[in-house]
């Protein structure tokens, strides 16, 4: 069962447990790559759409498509699939790195009715620097998180992570900064 903990605080739209978001800032060049070829998923204007409603239902799909998609992939980074340091794409051969189990869980979680204005990449960073991605799922309990280093869908304030920036909700093309959180502390689920 995915819980809220008493720590957690409103954010400005007033939704406990939900990042803070900042100014616009900059799509890492792997997603702006990504664009080029699927420029469609790149132009999705939604407006403002309110967070899913976290269900029980809700908490089965999440889950299932999080055990489902980090066993079905083998870890591999984009040097050894593409040939190249950095390349967003949906998984090929069932070989990817963490932004390509994103791509599939945002694409499967859609296709079962939840809108790309809920589901949205997020960058990170991990205890030991480096960067990662994972999905947020902006649900009216907070924003949790399905990462590919574990199966559990946690809270992005209890992941250990850092997080820096995200798609914006609104527009799938635009990214905004992750105002600091004190309750996160730095560190990585490895």
């Amino acid at each position: 069962m995915l819980s809220v903990t008493p720590m957690q605080k409103a954010s400005a739209d007033g939704v406990l447990g939900a990042m803070a978001i900042g100014q616009r800032t900059s799509a890492p060049v792997g997603y702006i790559e990504f664009c080029r070829r699927h420029a469609a998923e790149c132009r999705i204007r939604s407006g403002k759409v309110p967070p899913a409603v976290m269900s029980a239902g809700l908490e089965d799909k999440l889950a299932s498509v999080t055990r489902l998609v980090n066993r079905s992939i083998k870890p591999a980074s984009d040097l050894a699939v593409h040939g190249a340091m950095e390349f967003w794409s949906y998984p090929d051969n069932a070989r990817g790195d963490c932004e390509d189990y994103v791509l599939l869980k945002r694409q499967m979680l859609e296709l079962q009715g939840i809108s790309l204005s809920n589901l949205l990449i997020t960058v990170v960073k991990k205890k030991d620097g480096e960067g990662h991605a994972v999905l947020t799922v902006k649900t009216d309990k907070g924003d949790y998180v399905l990462d590919n280093l574990n199966n559990d869908v946690k809270l992005w304030s209890e992941t250990g992570y850092r997080f820096l920036k995200r798609q914006s909700s609104t527009d799938t093309g635009r990214w905004v900064a992750i105002r600091g959180h004190p309750d996160v502390l730095v560190g990585a689920v490895d």
